[in-house]
């Protein structure tokens, strides 16, 4: 197999992460503390939510998110199953049953007019997740929310700093959810964030995330240990301050590969809903003539990397087959079996994007 010179994802992490980290290591608090409240509170700060709770991943986040909301044995959530495996499995952890609902073939976030239908008296909340980095419609969800009394979690791990007119990912639902994974827009190396602007909901989230703890060593409710280290917290106050720049960069990657690609025979480029500002976690093209695996092919042979994101539906992973899944919805199974991503990360230079356009015209003219 050839190298792989321009790889799908690469952290950035630069001297000022890694003093920062040495301060931490030198101070001896190097588990939750203070730099995990200065990082709660000014990632909050950046979503324009009041509250925030770090977590250990974003998997850990949306769990307690879940359960803070109540959510528990017997419950439905309706969710998105062209995402990772966490979204769906993080609402099986709580003992309730994930509902999955069709996409929109063009964003690929959970399609609104197709959550109502898919309400029953056991719905207790929706989570569309920003798939990506482009928001899902939350005007349209939380309006069905409110008529239905849902609670609406965003699983906004892929969304740092997108935003839908003047509001942004992260304080548009009830509560909000994180991840700093390394090839998250921004990273912790691992972690994850709650956000949200409720009192209460912080409030149990931050009790759930340290062992069901009301004060030191009194346990009110079962809990877990899903804290961050100050160590991550120091990488992600670092981060912060250069998300901004990290984000216009994946955005003007994107415009100069759409740009150049959009008119090519046999793909299609990602699209964004008005008034979205959309971070482009992932670039993310469908092929919609030819075979993909092909493309993958050539395209790695040359030296790029890719990424499909996400092959198989969540409805269709053995663990939800053996939970008697196994549904096809026809824009997620399109949406699986078309989509590549390709790189759009803030280290690409301009020649590694034209590299990027010429390989991907070549994969088109041959198999397209």
């Amino acid at each position: 197999m050839s190298e792989i010179r321009i790889p799908i994802a690469k952290p950035i992490i630069g001297e000022e992460e890694i003093e920062e980290v040495a301060k931490v290591l030198k101070s001896g608090i190097i588990a939750q503390g203070p730099k995990v409240a200065e990082f709660e509170e000014k990632f909050s700060e950046f979503v324009d939510a009041k509250y925030g709770v770090a977590t250990s991943s974003g998997t850990t986040a949306l769990h307690i998110a879940l359960l803070s909301c109540g959510i528990g044995e017997g419950d439905e959530v309706i969710t998105s199953p062209f995402t990772f495996a966490a979204t769906g499995n993080s609402i099986l952890y709580t003992g309730a049953k994930p509902v999955f609902v069709d996409i929109d073939g063009d964003t690929f976030n959970i399609n609104p007019e197709k959550i109502e239908e898919a309400i029953t008296e056991k719905t207790k909340a929706i989570m569309p997740v920003h798939l990506y980095g482009h928001p899902a419609e939350m005007d349209k969800i939380n309006e069905i929310a409110k008529k239905h009394g849902l609670f609406v979690i965003e699983d906004a791990a892929q969304a740092h700093g997108a935003r839908h007119g003047n509001k942004k990912v992260g304080a548009m639902g009830d509560i909000a959810c994180f991840s700093f994974y390394p090839t998250k827009n921004m990273t912790t190396s691992e972690g994850g964030m709650i956000t949200t602007n409720k009192k209460e909901l912080a409030e149990k989230a931050r009790m759930l995330k340290a062992h069901g703890e009301t004060k030191r060593y009194e346990h009110g409710v079962l809990g877990y240990n899903f804290r961050m280290t100050d160590i991550s917290a120091a990488i992600g106050i670092v981060q912060l301050k250069k998300i901004d720049e990290f984000n216009q960069k994946r955005i003007d990657n994107a415009n100069h590969l759409t740009k150049e690609l959009k008119n090519v025979e046999g793909i299609s480029t990602p699209k964004a809903l008005d008034g979205v500002k959309h971070v482009y976690h992932q670039y993310t093209i469908k092929i919609e003539n030819g075979d993909r695996d092909k493309y993958v092919e050539f395209i790695n042979e040359n030296g790029i990397g890719t990424g499909i994101h996400y092959p198989i539906p969540i409805y269709k992973q053995q663990l939800y087959l053996e939970l008697g899944y196994g549904e096809e919805l026809e824009k997620t199974e399109k949406a699986a079996s078309s989509v590549i991503s390709l790189p759009v990360h803030p280290s690409l230079s301009k020649e590694d994007l034209d590299t990027i356009i010429k390989v991907v015209k070549d994969a088109s003219a041959k198999f397209g």
